[in-house]
């Protein structure tokens, strides 16, 4: 199974535990206004096409970097893009990862997420072989997570649900946008939904930057959040007291 790349980073150490292998993929179905990385969303515009054995020989070069005092500190995460749109690929590798004892994360927005055939069989296949789920929750509310967005929010908050119910670890990350994902309700809101999963091991806040904004000039689109300042550090600390981080 080959799969679609956009880029690669070796040795990451904010996409899940330890040292990360992180593996960006083609591809995205949703349009957020805060994407740093504009250029994931067309499926066909991947810079590397390479299958899954070897792109996991090129990730397991770096092995020894995934270990601390001798013991397991860090893997492989695959993110996009959307990477559940391409489960086949990310399936097959995270498969010859767990054959080599190799952590794996897979960092989802749950956007394609379906209970629907042949979708839910393939997914309940990849969680055999996923140590961890990074799940990005936007918003609760539908109508302000599809006018941020495109897209509903139901069947991501149902995919957190299932992952709580089938005992799959979580992290959940929310991007802080001033005016736009800050409100203190929402973010209220956020935490009951979090406090009813069984499974969230941590929870982030990740500030909105504008490091991505060139990407979008450089592809001639228009960015909806242009003027929007980042968040001051007080804005953070209030979000994170807010979701029972600090």
């Amino acid at each position: 199974m080959d799969g679609k790349i956009h880029s690669l980073e070796t040795f990451g150490l904010v996409d899940g535990p330890g040292v990360r292998y992180v593996i960006f993929l083609q591809g995205c179905n949703m349009r957020c206004e805060y994407c740093h990385n504009p250029e994931t969303w067309d499926f066909d515009s991947q810079k590397m096409i390479i299958s899954a054995q070897d792109m996991f020989n090129k990730a397991y070069r770096y092995k020894n970097y995934w270990t601390k005092k001798g013991q397991p500190n860090g893997g492989i995460t695959v993110s996009g893009g959307e990477p559940l749109l391409q489960i086949d690929f990310v399936s097959e590798l995270f498969a010859i990862a767990k054959s080599k004892g190799v952590n794996t994360t897979l960092d989802t927005s749950g956007s394609i997420f379906t209970k629907s055939e042949p979708f839910f069989s393939k997914f309940n296949e990849l969680m055999k072989n996923t140590d961890l789920v990074m799940l990005d929750l936007k918003q609760t509310d539908p109508a302000k997570h599809k006018e941020l967005t495109g897209r509903d929010n139901a069947n991501i908050l149902e995919m957190a649900r299932y992952l709580s119910s089938i005992g799959k670890h979580m992290w959940i990350r929310r991007v802080l946008v001033p005016g736009l994902t800050d409100d203190e309700d929402e973010l209220a809101n956020l935490k009951k939904f979090i406090d009813s999963l069984d499974t969230v091991d941590k929870v982030e806040i990740l500030p909105y930057h504008t490091l991505g904004l060139f990407k979008w000039q450089n592809l001639g689109i228009d960015y909806p959040l242009d003027g929007v300042p980042v968040p001051t550090a007080e804005q953070v600390e209030k979000a994170e007291k807010i979701l029972g981080i600090r």
